[in-house]
């Protein structure tokens, strides 16, 4: 969940990511020039390393995400200088530099040009493909690399134009021209992380594992680049004098480089850079082996079950680990398989009546990342703790937890704890109640032969007993009216009442698998005119080589910042992927449906972008306020208006009114479990992060003594532990920053209230607010600002703690 998020080409390589988590960049570059100046091996920052949106919501669901932050380089390239005929020559533009170093490149690489003519990641989709779709059945696995290396060393070529420049530094030669920078590389990298997560074969793991370190050795190539902060912050200091007028939006984006600049290292001395340059091509690397043994064990691990050990199950459930056996090669009559997925792993836990078959699947599932000393994910994350904090201290900062929150809303570790002791200790306290209830239940209704206790393996298929008896909900009563078709075309709906959109499926164009689905997204303009916004690529189901969870991404990211204009490089290409176990038709639970309006929340946030910088658009926010729109777009699936037009997939008949009143009832049911559940992952988080040192840590005996502090309740744990806590440690982007899911709840119960307090949840002018302030103005503004012109005041935290059942 998002993300993810998120600089843009130049910037923050604007990525999906949570199978190329550590995404960092990197090409040999062979530029035909001498260099003037030696260059400075550096690297790239911490917090910000690769940013993969794993995004979950405040009930932690994996969703990842979107975007990252590139990650260190090992050397800078060499500054170039220029003889030509003319010595009174200057080179007025970014954009006749550029040409300049095309011409003269192009005569020392013909050879190589030959080779990328062949190759399909080098085309102008925009030429071939309509809207400039990638060309996905003709890209292979061996294409990236060969790409990689023409887009970095075009990349590269685009940096020394600018600092080659001989006007002095101005926003448009400097800030402009760096945020157009590396529109070829970016492009090849956002195919390639989007298929790490949603199609990563054998043979693309390995080139993930290739390009790791390579890809984060070009990124610090980027912020250490010869000239190029010094230009920066000559027009970082212009700006603040007065001396150059800016725009708005153009001092927001000097101010969000030159801190990215910063940040990534660019004021450290020679040796600094290279060990930072070390340290962050050791994280990439890391990254990468996290995230590829999760899904090692999530693919590869399956528990073989018959009939009778099903039984209690719904016959969804039953359907869906027929269809895994049948994936797996098992197809006996009386075959069935629950693999580690959540999807199918979850449910079994909730249905199944076989107590020693729960435990069997919970303890496999709780131990993703560990199951074969093969795969010791324990390990990994001990030394990436070590490197980050090494990082920080680089930095000046005390802990990595300080490093990573100086750039959020939060300011500080401290206002996040606070945030999360809050609701902590009131969580606690509810949930201990759940226990009781259950406990409770269980002797009424089994005796003697009922547990002493409740186990992990035993509260969800109790608590959903307790569900039934006190509300008459029954969750499979619910599911043939959330088909996923039904539930899609809800929160389509739901698109068009806010924003305006329409969706339109475009058979025709294709996807990267055969599940995925090509939509249109349209509006009718003021003056009557329909256009294309964005194209949208819904892929939802789990399938072998897809990462786990549910994340948003960008296949192209908005922007207006183009040479040349009227063109369709700078419409939005979007992405959803969910992961529902496949049926026929597809039923959903509650839950799933939640997930799925809550990734369209992304989706919104990257179709609606309408800024000028690739920087600052979409989801390249702070990653505390990235959540916002996400989370805002869940509480419209509650609503009876939506409700009411989700349909009996047989029948086609609404929900009744008494099952309606059921769901409204219930709709609180367990929120004390679910908010421990996460909130103890991101109290842990921020303890993993805190520590001043690490000397002889030991990530599980962590594990046990911080849970013990906290008071952890008995039968819970946590939802993401350690070795499969891929919003830490598959990438950088939600390390220290998992508490973003409850601060952004904050921010959306808030923001749901407005509608509320309208007297229609689909109040045309707080929607076009919302459209303004939260989904379409990105990082143009601070995040504090665009909720204070939302809704008029900071945010409070009372609607959030009702909304949970919490006050």
């Amino acid at each position: 969940q998002l993300w993810m998020r998120f600089p843009s080409s130049v910037s923050l390589l604007r990525f999906s990511l949570l199978s190329i988590p550590s995404l960092s960049l990197y090409a040999s570059s062979t530029l035909a020039f001498q260099p003037v100046a030696p260059f400075s091996p550096a690297h790239s920052t911490l917090s910000s390393g690769p940013v993969s949106f794993v995004r979950a919501s405040a009930q932690g669901r994996l969703r990842t995400g979107t975007l990252l932050r590139p990650q260190g380089f090992a050397q800078s390239p060499p500054t170039v200088s220029f003889e030509t005929p003319n010595p009174s020559l200057r080179l007025r533009s970014a954009s006749s530099a550029l040409s300049t170093l095309m011409v003269v490149a192009s005569i020392s690489s013909s050879a190589a040009d030959d080779k990328c003519n062949a190759n399909p990641l080098l085309e102008d989709w925009a030429q071939t493909q309509e809207y400039g779709l990638p060309p996905f059945a003709r890209i292979k696995p061996e294409h990236f690399r060969p790409a990689f290396d023409a887009t970095m060393k075009s990349h590269l070529e685009d940096l020394a134009a600018i600092v080659a420049d001989t006007d002095a530094p101005s926003f448009d030669n400097v800030c402009g021209a760096f945020d157009r920078a590396g529109s070829e590389f970016e492009k090849v990298g956002a195919v390639f992380s989007n298929l790490c997560s949603s199609l990563n074969t054998e043979e693309l793991q390995k080139v993930q594992v290739e390009m790791a370190p390579l890809l984060a050795a070009h990124s610090s190539k980027i912020y250490t680049f010869p000239g190029l902060f010094e230009k920066l912050d000559a027009v970082a200091e212009k700006m603040k004098s007065g001396e150059l007028a800016m725009s708005a939006e153009e001092k927001r984006l000097t101010e969000r480089l030159h801190l990215d600049f910063v940040r990534e290292g660019a004021r450290f001395s020679t040796a600094d850079k290279e060990r930072y340059a070390a340290i962050t091509q050791r994280l990439a690397t890391l990254c990468t082996e996290f995230q590829q043994n999760v899904m090692a064990d999530e693919d590869s691990f399956t528990i073989l079950l018959k009939k009778e050990d099903m039984k209690g199950c719904p016959d969804t459930l039953m359907a869906a680990a027929k269809e895994a056996a049948r994936e797996k090669g098992k197809a006996g009559e009386d075959d069935y398989v629950i693999t580690l997925s959540r999807s199918l792993a979850e449910p079994f836990l909730k249905f199944a009546d076989k107590r020693d078959k729960r435990e069997e699947v919970w303890r496999a599932w709780t131990r993703r990342g560990e199951l074969s000393p093969e795969r010791d994910n324990a390990k990994i994350a001990e030394e990436m703790l070590r490197l980050r904090k090494e990082q920080a201290d680089m930095h000046g900062y005390s802990t990595y937890s300080h490093y990573s929150t100086a750039d959020s809303m939060a300011k500080t570790p401290e206002a996040v704890t606070e945030l999360l002791l809050n609701v902590w200790e009131r969580a606690k306290i509810s949930a201990n109640k759940e226990r009781e209830a259950l406990l409770a239940y269980v002797k009424k209704t089994e005796g003697e032969n009922s547990p002493s206790e409740i186990e992990p393996w035993d509260w969800r298929y109790y608590a959903e007993k307790v569900r039934q008896a006190e509300f008459d909900l029954d969750e499979e009563e619910l599911k043939p009216y959330l088909s996923l078709d039904a539930v899609t075309n809800a929160v389509f709906d739901v698109s068009s009442k806010l924003f305006g959109l329409q969706y339109h499926h475009r058979a025709d164009l294709e996807g990267y698998h055969p599940d995925v689905k090509v939509y249109e997204v349209r509006e009718t303009t003021e003056d009557g005119k329909e256009r294309v916004v964005s194209l949208f690529l819904h892929d939802n189901f789990a399938r072998q080589y897809k990462a786990s969870g549910a994340w948003m991404s960008e296949f192209r990211t908005q922007t207006r910042n183009l040479l040349s204009k009227g063109g369709v490089e700078g419409m939005p290409i979007i992405a959803n992927n969910n992961n529902c176990a496949r049926g026929s038709p597809t039923l959903l639970s509650f839950d799933d449906a939640t997930t799925l309006f809550h990734e369209m929340g992304h989706a919104h946030h990257g179709m609606l972008s309408d800024v000028s910088f690739r920087r600052l658009a979409g989801t390249s926010v702070l990653t505390d306020f990235v959540e916002l729109p996400s989370q805002l777009m869940e509480h419209w699936l509650e609503q009876p208006e939506v409700l009411a037009g989700l349909k009996h997939h047989v029948t086609g008949e609404p929900i009744p009114d008494a099952l309606m009143a059921k769901l409204k009832a219930a709709i609180n049911f367990g929120q004390g479990f679910a908010t421990v559940e996460y909130t103890a992952c991101a109290l842990l988080d921020q303890a993993l992060h805190m520590q001043p040192n690490y000397d002889g840590f030991n990530l599980g005996d962590f594990e046990r003594k911080e849970l013990a502090r906290l008071e952890m309740p008995q039968g819970i744990v946590l939802r993401h532990r350690p070795t499969h806590f891929q919003h830490l440690f598959a990438s950088s982007g939600y390390a220290a920053a998992y508490y973003v899911y409850l601060w952004a709840e904050v921010l959306d119960a808030d923001a749901f209230d407005a509608f509320k307090e309208a007297g229609n949840v689909f109040d045309q002018e707080v929607a076009r607010k919302a459209r303004k302030f939260i989904y379409s103005a990105g990082n143009s503004q601070a995040p504090d600002e665009l909720f204070r012109q939302f809704r008029g005041r900071d945010p409070v935290i009372e609607p959030m703690l009702r909304k949970k059942g919490l006050m």
